[in-house]
């Protein structure tokens, strides 16, 4: 896990060591910049395999050179190829892998891999840079290309002097949380989506993107139940175990839900030293999960860490949401990630995780209620625009915010979206187009909660999921690795009947099913509370004063597309406890906090 940086803009070293500085919590270990032809390579060190100064990068190997953020899971098995085809290695890191693998494989090597990466190589001879990033988007890539000016990075702040703001990223921003790949806060910077790889030609200028990875046409196994659970299990091992190999101390994330307890319980059965387990509690019961952790750990045999937070330690975190948040991005449970990540590295540099469950097994709460909700979209839409009328609605006291859009959303593929995107709710215009790189759920399967879980897939868990993880791992110099994020388990989850993953409002069957292998079911059958803090509160409360201050008028008149009076109007309803708008309000603080962080 590190950080990457590649220039042909002529800067001196010593602006690159100052962009390089601004993000050194990635890679603290080493910090290598060389110059190449026209090209400058940065590289921030965060030494996991092979702590040898052997391992630093940039790395060459013959007419290329690269640098490399992630990691090869497989890439033992890789390097046993390349060895049968007559190469031989000077370290232990999978960075020489990849690198010596591209030139034996060149653009093949993507779908040999599998890991969390985002690296480019750079060929002396032929004046071209390749460039790919991960199937799911689990590492960052940002680029600034324009009129033949290249500025690649793993974070956004060292390529933001001198640029504009991106207006219409704003209005993407107030619409999610986050901005979406390709788009960025600043114009002519851009992602690289994930399962994509870049050429460029700098002889002629010329940019080429294209998709090596994509979620497919969905089609369904015929598999019994028991055979299903036991594939998926054979397949969750593997991917646990191969995200186990590190020359660094390792741990799991363990909070009372059912994804990290099974990624913590398989890793403790399949891992040759007893497994550190991690988790945070709250004084708050509505928010603790400790207790139920602990009774895990004890099940499973872990060396079990809890440390039980204030909500001033979570507070004293805002300021640093700017500082790694680079780009605006308003989901509050960065926070206790943040937190999390801050205790964790006291313990170990590398965590096991369990993000991606939800996607594949169908595992949040929305899921339910577009099941609950879809007779609803299923009567026509004239009928349903009539019942949508406020004051039958409040006739019949219906106050759910999930039936409103049922009767207002004209398609079933709307109302999907409607759970990703409030499509100009705060804005004065609505501008979706940002949504045309997100279509795909719509062809890939005719099952409404798999269109739905796609989407998420390609939208939330890359924008959101995975940005939330990598910064708050990053600001602490931590590597935080996901089974579920494997793409052999996506792949096999979206095979299995829909039946096998969600039954009758049982969510996350198969996962359950398997767990219960490794902890009794009337153990961790208990109410699920998230990682969440009660910023809703705290904005009324210990932060009224702030949110007041900042969220004035001159900031107000600053953000493009806002409609203010909207705004004020949620603002003051929240505030005075008439009702729970902190999503919007936490995004504007948040927003404006981005503005005084980076000048604009």
């Amino acid at each position: 896990m590190c950080g990457i940086y590649l220039t042909n803009i002529p800067f001196d070293n010593g602006l690159v060591e100052e962009k390089l500085k601004s993000i050194s919590f990635r890679g603290p270990d080493y910090t290598g910049i060389e110059k190449v032809n026209e090209l400058t390579f940065g590289h921030l060190r965060l030494s996991i395999l092979d702590l040898d100064t052997r391992s630093h990068q940039p790395m060459s190997f013959e007419n290329l050179i690269l640098v490399f953020n992630g990691e090869i899971y497989n890439y033992k098995t890789i390097r046993g190829e390349l060895k049968d085809l007559g190469y031989t290695f000077k370290t232990e890191s999978d960075t020489e892998v990849l690198l010596k693998g591209y030139n034996h494989w060149g653009k093949a090597i993507l779908d040999k891999i599998n890991g969390m990466f985002a690296f480019s190589i750079y060929n002396t001879k032929t004046n071209k840079l390749f460039s790919a990033r991960d199937r799911i988007g689990v590492k960052p890539f940002y680029y600034y290309w324009h009129k033949g000016q290249l500025e690649l990075c793993s974070q956004i702040r060292p390529l933001l002097k001198g640029k504009s703001i991106n207006d219409d990223a704003i209005s993407m921003f107030l619409d999610t949380d986050y901005i979406p790949s390709p788009y960025t806060i600043a114009e002519h910077v851009f992602k690289l989506p994930s399962g994509h790889y870049m050429e460029i030609d700098f002889n002629t200028n010329n940019l080429t993107i294209n998709e090596y990875w994509n979620l497919k046409n969905v089609k369904t196994k015929v598999i019994t139940y028991e055979d299903a659970k036991t594939e998926l299990h054979e397949l969750l091992k593997d991917a646990v175990k191969i995200r186990l190999q590190s020359d660094v101390p390792i741990g799991s994330f363990l909070s009372g839900g059912i994804d990290s307890s099974l990624v913590s319980s398989i890793a403790s059965k399949v891992s040759p030293t007893k497994v550190n387990t991690f988790s945070i509690g709250f004084e708050d019961p509505k928010y603790d999960e400790s207790k139920i952790a602990e009774q895990y750990a004890d099940i499973i045999e872990t060396n079990h860490t809890t440390t039980i937070c204030r909500p001033s330690d979570i507070l004293e975190l805002i300021p640093k949401l700017t500082e790694v948040y680079d780009e605006p991005f308003a989901d509050s449970s960065a926070l206790p990630s943040l937190l999390l990540n801050k205790i964790t590295k006291q313990y170990v540099t590398v965590a096991l995780s369990g993000d991606g469950g939800d996607e594949s097994f169908i595992g949040y709460p929305y899921f339910d209620s577009l099941i609950k909700n879809k007779h609803i979209i299923d009567i026509p839409y004239p009928i349903r625009k009539f019942l949508a009328n406020p004051t039958f609605l409040k006739i019949f006291g219906i106050n759910s915010h999930r039936v409103r859009n049922a009767l207002n959303t004209k398609t079933r593929n709307d109302f999907i979206e409607n759970i990703y995107s409030r499509k100009g709710f705060l804005l004065k215009e609505k501008r979706q187009d940002w949504m045309k790189h997100y279509q795909g759920y719509q062809k890939w399967s005719n099952i409404f909660l798999q269109k739905a879980a796609d989407l998420n897939i390609k939208l939330w868990l890359e924008n959101n999921s995975n940005v939330k993880v990598d910064r708050a791992s990053m600001a602490y110099s931590v590597e935080v690795r996901s089974p579920f994020l494997d793409y052999r388990v996506i792949e096999y989850a979206r095979t299995l009947p829909m039946k096998y993953r969600y039954e009758s409002g049982r969510q996350k069957k198969i996962l359950r099913d398997i767990l219960k292998e490794y902890i009794p079911e009337d153990v961790f059958n208990q109410p699920k509370r998230g990682f969440a803090v009660p910023i809703g509160d705290w904005m009324r409360n210990e932060l009224r004063v702030e949110f007041d201050q900042t969220l004035n008028d001159e900031f107000l008149n600053r953000v493009p597309n806002l409609n203010i009076t909207k705004f004020k109007r949620l603002y003051n309803e929240h505030m005075s406890g008439k009702a729970d708008h902190r999503v919007y309000i936490w995004k504007l603080f948040v927003l404006s906090k981005w503005y005084d962080e980076f000048k604009f």
